[in-house]
């Protein structure tokens, strides 16, 4: 209990503007249901409780003492797992294409605040992660390692939007996905739109963090939020 309230106390203000961000998002849509009359783009609600999810857990990681190696690494490995839903709702703007209402102008809105707070809260969380690999391994080691999970996260969002796998499905049906994964890795001329999207989509990941970053340093010289 004591870690939570820490946590909170030292987090409060990156708390409050996710909260408040991710409320205006509801906000709208709710606008949206309202004039519309129509439930078409709530599935955005629950994309970003998933894009939560990893973040949550790396705000709880980094306001914890230095943990075994075996309890970072499950950690680790369910925070990664998630960690593809955050910058996946960037991939609903899809969903505008078939749209003929005569308020799309709100459907942007829309579609692209929930798209902002997900790659908002991507980025928070790679920062979190960030230090705390670094409490781990050296920098250059952490720098490599976050490009990679920059980049397989990209490939994740592949899996999720063009072949329609979920993060669970790991567990509920890990024969086919990995099946899948297997053929995209060993077949690249086969799948040119697999490794096409993933370069190109951790691309503009990376060089989204890169600038997060930049800006994150600059405001929070010492890491207090």
């Amino acid at each position: 209990m004591d870690y939570i309230k820490h946590l909170f106390l030292n987090r409060f203000k990156t708390f409050l503007l996710v909260t408040v961000s991710m409320l205006l998002s509801i906000v709208l849509l709710m606008v949206r249901i309202k004039l519309t009359h129509s439930f078409y783009l709530l599935f955005l609600v629950w994309n970003l409780f998933l894009a939560v999810i990893p973040f949550t857990i790396t705000s709880y990681l980094v306001s914890l003492p230095k943990l075994n190696k075996i309890g970072f690494v499950l950690c680790f490995g369910v925070w990664l797992l998630f960690l593809p839903n955050a910058p996946y709702i960037v991939t609903d703007l899809i969903h505008l294409r078939f749209n003929g209402s005569y308020y799309i102008w709100l459907d942007i809105l829309v579609v692209s605040s929930f798209v902002i707070n997900g790659l908002l809260l991507f980025y928070l969380s790679l920062v979190d992660m960030k230090h705390i690999l670094q409490s781990y391994f050296k920098k250059s080691i952490t720098y490599y390692a976050l490009t990679s999970i920059i980049f397989l996260s990209a490939f994740g969002v592949f899996l999720g939007r063009f072949l329609r796998y979920n993060s669970w499905e790991i567990l509920s049906n890990p024969k086919y996905l990995f099946i899948d994964i297997i053929n995209i890795a060993i077949k690249p001329f086969s799948n040119k739109e697999a490794w096409l999207f993933t370069m190109l989509f951790g691309s503009f990941l990376s060089f989204g963090f890169w600038v997060f970053g930049q800006i994150y340093h600059n405001q929070s010289p010492k890491y207090k939020n």
